[in-house]
């Protein structure tokens, strides 16, 4: 398979639509475009994603953003090699329309068409700003997912811990709102911790003692919006906005500790990189404690650039490439999936979530 791949991608799993053209040169990568049209206006009156409104937005500019994003690119149909989509998971009806655009693509120009998991494209995104090699570990946490991963290489991961309830992100926005800060809560809660006492509200430590790298943020998040709806000054809401931020910190920094164990036993010691991805690794405070730690055992530290650290077309295209560079490639009636775990056979060997039940989405 040629080296030299330049790709569509189209991302649609939840509310934002995006698409963007990536080139793959030996070992470089070279974004040529990343059109993005967010609809936090749409969902704001509502506090969070409304399903059917967001599949409709996608619907309704989808068209309009992939001619924008081929047009910056500078490049015509013809230039690609292939269509990259977000086959899942995420929110089914957004997901099924980007990839029926990238279907509709690929059939009217021949091209090959790559069903990218939206995780897997998290998974890779640091490769947007720099060399991350394989193998390393992975903090994947976002608002819908909050997983340890070995990531051995395109298409091979190996879960070490996930959420057992909510996600990260999925706290910081429902504490943000009982804080009565606007959507989306994470970036508001951020800035309001700046200068905020973090020892002023202790908050509960989540499955402290307990073995293994799982996650949870219920009761944290339950905790923080008892502590809420009590608090009458600008001060107190700042600093308790700065103990939730710190508490989460705190949870994936324990929890990163144990898998970096785990990680360097299972590859006799190397494999040294800590990669952060997803929408809270643009959380500075965060951020920077979880570098902290990386450094501490030993371990080089990777991130997105800011800009690709939320749900973005480029990662896609990106996991697209290197996808259709190893030869995997899929077929035109490939279905959406709105559950989709990166690593299948610990998800069906080792459940969190029994069937019937919501839970995380991987």
């Amino acid at each position: 398979m040629d080296a030299n791949l330049t790709l569509l991608g189209i991302e649609t799993s939840c509310d934002e639509t995006a698409a963007a053209v990536v080139r793959l040169r030996g070992g470089t990568v070279e974004v040529l475009s990343s059109v993005i049209a967010s609809q936090i206006a749409e969902h704001a009156p509502y506090g969070g994603v409304v399903p059917e409104i967001a599949a409709r937005a996608h619907v309704e500019v989808v068209d309009t953003i992939i001619s924008q994003a081929m047009a910056e690119a500078r490049i015509g149909f013809g230039g690609l090699d292939g269509v990259a989509a977000t086959a899942g998971p995420g929110l089914v009806g957004g997901v099924m329309v980007g990839l029926s655009a990238g279907k509709a693509i690929a059939l009217a120009r021949g091209l090959p068409l790559i069903a990218v998991n939206h995780l897997e494209g998290h998974a890779l995104s640091a490769r947007l700003g720099g060399a991350a090699p394989y193998p390393f570990l992975l903090l994947l946490v976002s608002g819908g997912h909050c997983q340890l991963l070995s990531v051995e290489g395109v298409g091979h991961y190996r879960r070490l811990g996930t959420t057992i309830d909510d996600a990260a992100g999925e706290a910081f926005d429902k504490i943000a709102s009982s804080l009565g800060l606007p959507y989306p809560g994470g970036p508001a809660l951020e800035k309001l911790a700046v200068g905020g006492d973090p020892a002023r509200y202790p908050l509960p430590r989540a499955l402290l003692g307990r073995d293994g790298c799982d996650f949870s943020f219920s009761g944290l998040k339950t905790a923080a919006a008892r502590i809420a709806v009590t608090l009458t000054t600008e001060d107190e809401r700042r600093d308790l906005a700065a103990a939730v931020q710190g508490a989460i910190a705190r949870q994936l920094v324990e929890r990163s500790q144990k898998a970096m164990m785990q990680h360097l036993h299972a590859h006799g010691g190397t494999g040294r990189l800590f990669v952060v991805a997803g929408g809270v690794a643009a959380n500075q405070a965060v951020r920077d404690r979880l570098k902290a730690v990386a450094e501490a055992h030993g371990f080089a530290f990777a991130a997105p650039p800011l800009k690709y650290c939320t749900d973005n077309a480029a990662m896609i295209a990106l996991a697209g490439a290197e996808r259709l560079a190893a030869g995997l490639v899929d077929d035109i009636d490939i279905a959406a999936r709105p559950r989709w775990p990166l690593d299948e056979a610990s998800a069906r060997d080792n459940p969190i979530h029994v069937p019937g039940r919501k839970g995380a989405k991987a």
